[in-house]
C-alpha cells in the first residue's frame, strides 16, 4: 500500500515553487526601491518637492477635487516620511556617500535623533503623531461628506490623539519641551554625487601625466576644476576626504568664526533641552492642550462661525502657556527657538473661528479685490479652504 506522499502529482512541486517565487518578489522590489532611494537621495528630494508643489496648482483644487488633491498631498508627505526613515538609517550605517552626509546637524536633528535611537517607544509615538499631522485634513474632508456631526467628532478625536501623543512624548523625555517636528529633519544634500573611487583614481593619474607633459614643455596648464565640490572644497580621489577652501583675504574673521564650536556643539544631545519643573511644566501642558480645548468648544458651539467663546478659550490657553514658560538664564537656545516658532505659529489664530469670520475675512476680501485675476483666483480657492475646514489652519 503506497503512502499518500507517493501518490501526489509531480506538477504540485513546480506549483509550490512558482508560488514561493511570486511571494518573494515584493520584498525584492522593496529592497531595490530602498537601494534606489539611498543612492539617489538628492534627486528624490527634488521629485518630492515638485509633487508637493503640484498639489497647490491643480485646477479646482479646493472645490470639486479637494479630496483627490489632498490625497496626493498626504501620500507625498507619507512617502517623504518613509524616505526620511531610509536615509536616516543609511546615514547611521554609513551607507550614504561621503559628500551626502550632513556636515553639522542642527540642534533639533541631534536632539530628536538621540531620542529616536534611545527609545523605541518615543520613535513609535513620534511616527503616529507625524502621520496624524499628515492625514488630518484628508480625514476631515472625508468625514464632512457624512455630515457635520461626524466631521466634528473626527476633528475632536484627531486633536485628542495628537494631545495624547504629545503628553506621552513629554513623559518619555522626562518633562523636556517638545520640538517641532518631533522626528529628525532631513539634512540638505549636495547637488553633485561623488565619483566612483576607481574612476576618480584613473582620472587623477591621467591628469597627473598631462601635467607632467605640460611642465616638460615649459607650459603651465589651466587650473583644474574636476574634483571640486559644490562649495569649492577639493575631494581627494584615493580617500574620498575633502579639503576645505581657503577664505577670502577680507573674510578671515568670518571664516574662523564659522568653525568655532559653540556650547551646544559639544553638549550631549539630551542636554540641548532642560527638564521642566513647576510653572514651566504647566506651560508645556497648556500649550499641548490648547488645540484640543478649542476643538471641543467649537464642536459644542451652536454658531461655529461667529461665536467668540471657542476662539477666546483657545487663544487664552495659548497665552497662559506663554506667560508661564521659563524665561530664566537656564533656558537653552533650542528651547528659545522652539518658543519663537510657537509665537509665529500663533498668527494662525487670526485665520480661525470668530476672528476670521468677523475680522480677517473682510481684510482678505479687500486684498483679493485689488489683485490680478490669477492671484485673486488662488486666494479665493484658499478662502474656501479656510472657511470650510478646521485643519486647514491648524498650526
Amino acid at each position: 500500500m503506497s503512502r499518500p506522499s507517493d501518490t501526489q502529482s509531480p506538477s504540485s512541486a513546480p506549483g509550490r515553487s512558482d508560488a514561493k517565487r511570486a511571494f518573494s518578489l515584493p520584498p525584492q522590489w522593496l529592497h531595490m526601491y530602498d537601494e534606489f532611494i539611498t543612492k539617489n537621495a538628492h534627486q528624490v528630494s527634488q521629485i518630492e518637492s515638485t509633487l508637493r508643489s503640484l498639489t497647490y496648482i491643480i485646477p479646482g483644487r479646493f472645490r470639486d477635487a479637494e479630496i483627490a488633491s489632498e490625497s496626493i498631498h498626504s501620500g507625498v508627505q507619507l512617502l517623504s516620511l518613509y524616505h526620511d526613515t531610509l536615509l536616516s538609517r543609511a546615514s547611521t550605517l554609513s551607507k550614504l556617500p561621503l559628500s551626502s552626509l550632513p556636515r553639522a546637524p542642527s540642534p533639533q536633528s541631534r536632539y530628536t535623533k538621540f531620542w529616536t535611537l534611545k527609545s523605541a517607544f518615543y520613535r513609535r509615538v513620534a511616527y503616529v503623531l507625524q502621520i496624524v499631522n499628515y492625514v488630518e485634513l484628508l480625514c476631515e474632508m472625508s468625514a464632512k461628506r457624512r455630515g457635520e456631526r461626524v466631521r466634528w467628532n473626527v476633528v475632536v478625536l484627531l486633536e485628542a490623539i495628537k494631545a495624547f501623543c504629545k503628553l506621552l512624548l513629554l513623559r518619555i523625555t522626562k518633562s523636556r519641551p517638545l520640538v517641532t517636528p518631533v522626528l529628525p529633519e532631513r539634512e540638505p544634500i549636495p547637488d553633485e554625487a561623488p565619483e566612483d573611487p576607481e574612476e576618480a583614481e584613473l582620472r587623477a593619474l591621467g591628469e597627473d601625466d598631462e601635467d607632467r607633459k605640460g611642465f616638460g614643455n615649459g607650459s603651465v596648464g589651466a587650473p583644474r576644476r574636476k574634483g571640486v565640490g559644490p562649495n569649492g572644497e577639493w575631494t581627494m580621489p584615493r580617500t574620498g576626504m575633502s579639503l576645505p577652501t581657503l577664505p577670502a583675504p577680507g573674510d578671515t574673521s568670518g571664516y574662523l568664526l564659522s568653525r568655532v564650536l559653540t556650547a551646544d556643539d559639544i553638549k550631549p544631545a539630551s542636554n540641548l533641552l532642560n527638564r521642566l519643573q513647576g510653572r514651566a511644566q504647566l506651560a508645556e501642558v497648556l500649550h499641548i492642550l490648547a488645540p484640543l480645548v478649542f476643538a471641543i468648544a467649537l464642536a459644542r458651539s451652536k454658531d461655529k462661525r461667529r461665536s467668540w467663546t471657542p476662539w477666546l478659550l483657545g487663544v487664552g490657553t495659548e497665552l497662559a502657556a506663554r506667560q508661564l514658560r521659563d524665561r530664566g538664564l537656564r533656558t537653552t537656545p533650542l528651547e528659545r527657538e522652539e518658543w519663537n516658532r510657537r509665537g509665529w505659529a500663533m498668527g494662525w489664530w487670526a485665520m480661525r473661528g470668530a476672528f476670521y469670520e468677523n475680522v480677517t475675512k473682510g481684510l482678505v476680501g479687500g486684498v483679493r479685490s485689488r489683485m490680478p485675476g490669477l492671484l485673486a483666483g488662488i486666494i479665493e480657492d484658499y478662502e474656501y479652504l479656510w472657511e470650510n475646514y478646521y485643519f486647514s489652519t491648524s498650526a
